[in-house]
């Protein structure tokens, strides 16, 4: 199956889901993710805000504040992501595509170990990953390439195999419920 395709069946999955479902994984990844080596380790983590029936990932992000951790999340500039830090996540505006992004510019993080939360639409148990299509976070992680990376995804984004390309580069890390 072509990745066009397994997109499309992957987005319709994922809306099929009730608020209820989604919020109950969720809590699930947040328990899996508070429980990994790489976040245990981690002294910043680079999140991401969730859109539409995106894991909702701002308690897991509230909780790392609470843990000590810097937190920063991505803000689009033309074809370039930049993550800035936050320390309140109520501080944000839709922007690139109607996600939340940081209200503020700066301070621009510069952890060059952050720990960065993966989002995408499938990924296997490799680590290989297929994101939304805008290449934003292979081209952060090609001039950045010392990051630990770690996705969430709900079951039925993981697949044994997926087919991948050569600027495709995988996430260490998935977890799944």
């Amino acid at each position: 199956m072509d990745k066009k395709e397994l997109r499309r069946q992957i987005r319709q999955r994922k809306r099929a889901m009730t608020e209820e479902q989604i919020v109950q994984k969720s809590r699930r990844l947040g328990e899996l993710f508070a429980a990994s080596q790489l976040y245990r380790q981690a002294k910043t983590v680079y999140g991401y805000l969730p859109y539409n029936q995106e894991v909702r990932t701002v308690p897991m992000l509230e909780q790392a504040i609470l843990d000590g951790k810097r937190v920063a999340v991505p803000k689009v500039y033309g074809e370039q992501m930049r993550f800035i830090y936050i320390t309140d996540i109520s501080q944000v505006e839709k922007g690139y595509a109607g996600i939340l992004e940081p209200v503020a510019d700066e301070p621009v993080a510069d952890d060059p170990h952050a720990l960065v939360l993966m989002p995408g639409l499938a990924f296997d148990t490799q680590g290989h990953r297929i994101g939304y299509g805008g290449g934003f976070y292979d081209k952060f992680l090609e001039q950045e390439p010392d990051h630990p990376t770690l996705a969430l995804c709900y079951d039925f984004q993981i697949l044994p195999q997926l087919e991948t390309e050569a600027h495709d580069i995988p996430v260490d890390c998935v977890l799944w419920a």
